[in-house]
Formats: structure tokens, sequence, C-alpha cells
């Protein structure tokens, strides 16, 4: 390899550049690397991000031309450089005509993905068998069936999508990433209940908000939450303390949410991206508009309660 690299670098640099690519990939294949090992490969040959996409499985990843996974992004653009490969779609985050690398890149990297996926996490599933295995009216000689189809295994879990969609996936292999999307996530059961694990996780979703956060909720980190959340139906009158909640301005809430959800004030100023000080002096101001102090344990406790009950009425069942 290094002899014919070398003979066609003298005849042909770009055609070198592309034996070097493949040989590249063909090193990753052999070794069985992941899908974030491969994106992250086509990231550092292109010098830019780039973000893998399969909509079927659930899948969603990006990876900086520095190597470092980094989920959060806005929408690819169109003038984007693209390949796909069946549902699985490789994008480069680079304006204007791909080079040669970059095209290369882009081809066996999709290709890989394409292997890896199908190979860890199978081809899409029957929606119809996703649907049956959650089905609480469902006989369960029919839900172990479609739950045996699916190759689930003997423990699962379900994922509840605001939707209305649902995702299943074996423990302890995790299937779906699922990245800014909403989702609450039910307990592992044994296949035989997954019923009682999606009706879990659509009470966990009901925690999960798109604009203050947790986008992903795990009902199993909920406790006592789970069983308040029976008591909010879609007819229940919300509180006094989730009324002054909704009427505050945004810059509050987001004060608020930032300082109860953190260990520490320096901890919520980082995640606002605010000096230590600009933020006592933002959450004096929002302890005014809320009407109760949050910096004792016991109003601590009444505001992140506050939260809690304004999502579930903001989500009703």
């Amino acid at each position: 390899m290094r002899e014919l690299v070398g003979r066609l670098a003298a005849l042909d640099p770009d055609a070198s550049t592309a034996v070097q690519v493949i040989a590249y990939f063909d090193r990753l294949a052999e070794g069985r690397a992941g899908v974030e090992a491969t994106v992250r490969g086509v990231a550092v040959l292109a010098g830019c991000a780039a973000r893998l996409a399969d909509e079927e499985r659930g899948v969603f990843l990006r990876v900086r031309p520095d190597g470092h996974r980094d989920d959060h992004a806005g929408p690819a653009s169109d003038d984007w450089p693209r390949r796909r490969a069946g549902d699985v779609e490789l994008v480069l985050e680079k304006p204007g005509p791909p080079t040669p690398v970059d095209l290369m890149a882009l081809e066996r990297g999709v290709a890989l993905a394409r292997d890896v996926l199908d190979r860890t996490r199978g081809r899409a599933p029957d929606p119809a068998l996703v649907e049956l295995v959650v089905d609480a009216s469902a006989g369960e000689t029919a839900r172990l069936r479609a739950a045996r189809r699916l190759r689930l295994g003997e423990q699962a879990r379900a994922i509840a999508l605001p939707d209305g969609g649902v995702l299943v996936e074996p423990h302890p292999e995790g299937r779906h990433v699922l990245g800014d999307s909403r989702a609450g996530v039910g307990p592992v059961v044994p296949v035989a209940r997954l019923p009682r694990s999606y009706a879990d996780a659509k009470v966990a979703l009901r925690f999960a908000d798109d604009v203050l956060g947790p986008r992903v909720v795990r009902f199993d980190e909920l406790g006592g939450l789970a069983e308040v959340a029976a008591a909010i139906g879609s007819g229940a009158v919300p509180s006094p303390d989730v009324v002054v909640l909704n009427g505050l301005p945004m810059w509050a809430l987001e004060t608020l949410h930032a300082f109860v959800h953190s260990a520490s004030l320096r901890t919520a100023a980082t995640r606002l991206t605010l000096h230590h000080s600009t933020l006592v002096d933002r959450l004096g101001r929002a302890e005014q508009l809320l009407g109760w102090e949050v910096r004792e344990p016991d109003g601590r406790f009444r505001l992140r309660l506050a939260f809690a009950l304004r999502r579930l009425h903001a989500h009703p069942e």
C-alpha cells in the first residue's frame, strides 16, 4: 500500500489522497469501529463538523473537526455536501463545492456507518410490532411473539415521544440517540411487561420540556413525583405557584430554573453564561417577582415542585 501511494503521489496527488482515505476507512472497518468513530474520521479528514442522521432508527450524532462530539446544532443547510446510503445520511458542514477528499470521505463514511448500524442495531423495526409489544390490550402470547421478532431479548424498556410515537430497546443495549427531542424513558422490565414500561414512559414524558428542560426524563429518576402526575389531569386547576411562574418574564424563569437545578450559584451562573455577581442580582429581582425566597431549603423545594407542576399542566396526559 505504501509503495502504491508513493507511486500515485508522483503521478496524481488526488489519486494518492483517495487511496489513503480508502485505506483509512478499511482500517476502521477491520477494527469494527463504531458509528461515532466513523463520523469522527469523516470530520477530521474533511476539516469541518460532520453529522449523521438515521431517522428510522432514531440516530443523530455530530462531531466537530477537532474530533469531539457535539450534538447541539441547528438545521443542516441545503448547500452542504451530503451522501445517503439507505436511511443513513452523512453531511459535511461546509459551504461551497466539496473537495475530492470530502467526496471520498462522504462515500466511504456513509457506507461504513450504514454497515455498522445494520450490524449493531438491525433494520428499522416494524412500527406495527412496536405498537403491539406495548399494547396492554393485546394477549401476552402475541406480545412475546412480537418481542422475539424485534430481537428485544429478555428485558427491555419503552420510550414515549411527544407525537404519540413509541420506541422500544433491549437492555442493556441503548439503540436510540434521543438528542434534543422530548422523550420519556420507561423502566427496564421483562418484555412481557413492556405495556407497564410504556405507561411509565408517558408519565415521564409529561415532565420533559422543550424550552427550559430537561428534554429527556427517566421514570426511574422521578421518585414520588410520579405519584403527583396522577393528580394533575387535563382539567386540573393550576396552583397559585404555577400561575405565578406562568406570569414571569422569560429571563426570570431561566434564572430561577437554572438556580433550582444547579448545585451552586456558580454552577447556575455557568449554565446561563453569566458572571456570578450578575446572577445574584438577577436572582434577587426574580425572587421579588416570584413572591418568596428560594435560597433557603423550603423555598428551593417549593420552587422545584412548582416547576414540576408547571410541566405537568403544560403536558396533560
